[in-house]
């Protein structure tokens, strides 16, 4: 019996050293929680600590190898085709769901802007007609009376500026005008980013034509004329762009809200336009050239002082158009 015990102590077996010896010491059929349990039981893992010297085992000519510490991922791990794809990123927005429409052009009568700012040129030429009435009144009396136009008062401050507020709203006008037709017939895509902007421009366009006729004005009448003819002439111009105001406004509510045709429009601004130089004209022979029988130089003196600004207003803009506009 002696000797049989110290065959059995013999044969205890030892300590595992492996966790394969310790998957040996259990049944067939443990279970992997029974294995996992069993190899935490026997082996016990330690802290690991890696060398602080640096590793100049590397090959000639290869860079220093990474850290064993650094676990970044590389890059093309973390992104792929699909990483801001919003089915990746429940915080994003997917977006509409089927084929998405054509988009609706733009119209000016479905812009809220615009219509607000006619609305309001339509309140201030209410309000500044009722308020200088009689003023407007004395001047249409006196137009066509040479010797009444002489007679009437200087335009108080209020009026001045009430007229001065018209050339800028005529200016407006114009502006959405040649808008109108710039879309029509030479292109409706440009390269600034809203038609603000692009109307914006037109309106100092034409507020450049207006200031630059008024200055040739001032500049040639202070020159051969005196300074009461002039200050007339300038208050009967002033008067005729107020008129224009009143032959504008409709035609451009008519363009953005009743689809208007623009080739009537353009026949309409002709003939207005023509009849606003024609008066132009005649007060210009009749205050500066009527006791003179120079038909000459009133013809050139309408030439240098109408036409040639009305042609280079024209011309610029065209060009503006055709800079501004997307060539495909």
């Amino acid at each position: 019996m002696l000797q049989e015990d110290s065959i059995i102590v013999n044969t205890t077996p030892a300590r595992p050293q492996t966790p394969y010896q310790v998957l040996r010491l259990l049944p067939k059929d443990a279970t992997p929680a029974q294995q996992d349990s069993a190899i935490q039981a026997w082996f016990e893992p330690g802290e690991i600590h890696y060398s602080s010297q640096p590793d100049t085992l590397h090959l000639p000519g290869e860079g220093i190898p990474r850290d064993l510490k650094e676990t970044n991922i590389p890059q093309y791990y973390r992104e792929n085709f699909f990483s801001k794809d919003s089915l990746y990123h429940p915080e994003l927005e997917g977006g509409r769901h089927g084929i998405a429409g054509d988009p609706v052009p733009y119209t000016i009568q479905n812009d809220h802007i615009i219509t607000s700012i006619l609305l309001v040129c339509f309140m201030v030429i209410v309000y500044a007609m009722a308020k200088i009435i009689p003023f407007f009144t004395r001047q249409i009396k006196g137009f066509f009376n040479p010797l009444k136009s002489e007679e009437l008062t200087v335009e108080t401050g209020v009026e001045l500026r009430i007229q001065l507020l018209f050339v800028f709203i005529s200016c407006l006008l114009y502006a959405l005008l040649f808008y109108f037709y710039a879309t029509r017939f030479i292109s409706n895509t440009f390269i600034l980013e809203s038609e603000y902007l692009l109307i914006a421009i037109y309106w100092g366009v034409f507020i450049c034509y207006f200031a630059l006729r008024a200055g040739l004005y001032l500049l040639v009448n202070g020159v051969f004329f005196g300074k009461k003819k002039n200050l007339q002439f300038l208050g009967n111009l002033l008067l005729l762009t107020s008129l224009e105001v009143v032959f504008t406004y409709p035609l451009v509510l008519l363009l953005a809200y009743f689809h208007f045709s623009v080739k009537n429009a353009i026949i309409y601004t002709v003939i207005s336009l023509f009849l606003v130089k024609l008066l132009t004209f005649y007060k210009a022979h009749t205050i500066f050239f009527r006791q003179k029988e120079l038909f000459l130089q009133i013809i050139l003196y309408f030439c240098a002082l109408e036409m040639i600004p009305l042609g280079l207003l024209w011309s610029s803009l065209v060009a503006i158009t055709n800079i501004l506009k997307i060539n495909f």
